[in-house]
């Protein structure tokens, strides 16, 4: 699965009375892991920043000056998005962004989820904090990772975060490649035996002491970042 934490930096709040995006930050997960490819870019949106705006981000209009336009860069930032699933926190404000500098572009480049699937991180930290304060920053603390640096937002840094606060808000079956396809995931050479039972043949993992070290150092890493792992805690009372 390839996956894109994405977000963006704006004039203000609004898309539809002309407010632009001044920087986007994208980090590149291949099943689930940092590949190690970004892509990020500050704007010159032509317009001044809405009120507030400016002390959110500490960009001015003086350095976003000789900086690329959006039609600049489009080319390579849909590029580099194309195909994959968007994770961005709070998905229909970036989108709508996105959207609006797309269609100054024209009819004929379409619209972001026309060529993204789209995940919002704020709606499954909802789903799974209940009640709780689900922003950026609130969910680092609760989830162990570091935001000290983040005196300011910057799309890159968000993303980064994001990431990590993504990560540990859903690892679980699908960290440990459980939910992969079998033609995504097909096994070393001796990774599988066959044991022949009454419904026929069925595969069995053979596991070695090696790999069965490392599963429990990653269990005991998010134990640690989350302050919990189920696994550990049956694995304990069983």
């Amino acid at each position: 699965m390839r996956q894109i934490v994405l977000d963006t930096e704006t004039t203000g709040l609004y898309a539809d009375r002309g407010d632009r995006i001044v920087e986007i930050g994208c980090i590149e997960l291949l099943e689930r892991r940092p590949s190690g490819r970004t892509f990020h870019c500050y704007l010159n949106p032509d317009r001044e920043f809405s009120a507030g705006a400016q002390e959110v981000t500490g960009l001015t209009l003086e350095f976003l000056a000789d900086k690329p336009r959006f039609h600049e860069v489009a080319d390579e930032f849909l590029a580099f998005v194309d195909g994959a699933e968007l994770v961005i926190h709070n998905a229909a404000f970036d989108i709508g962004f996105l959207d609006a500098e797309l269609a100054r572009l024209g009819p004929q480049v379409g619209k972001m989820r026309e060529r993204c699937m789209v995940q919002d991180s704020l709606l499954l930290a909802r789903e799974r904090y209940p009640g709780q304060r689900n922003s950026l920053d609130a969910l680092c603390r609760r989830l162990g990772v570091d935001n000290a640096h983040r005196q300011l937002h910057g799309a890159l840094l968000d993303a980064q975060l994001l990431t990590d606060v993504y990560l540990a808000m859903t690892s679980g079956q699908s960290e440990l490649g459980l939910a992969a396809s079998a033609a995504d995931a097909a096994p070393a050479k001796g990774a599988w035996v066959t044991a022949t039972v009454a419904l026929g043949e069925r595969p069995r993992v053979r596991v070695e002491i090696a790999d069965l070290e490392a599963h429990r150092a990653r269990l005991q890493a998010l134990q640690k970042k989350a302050g919990r792992c189920l696994w550990l805690e049956i694995e304990a009372a069983g």
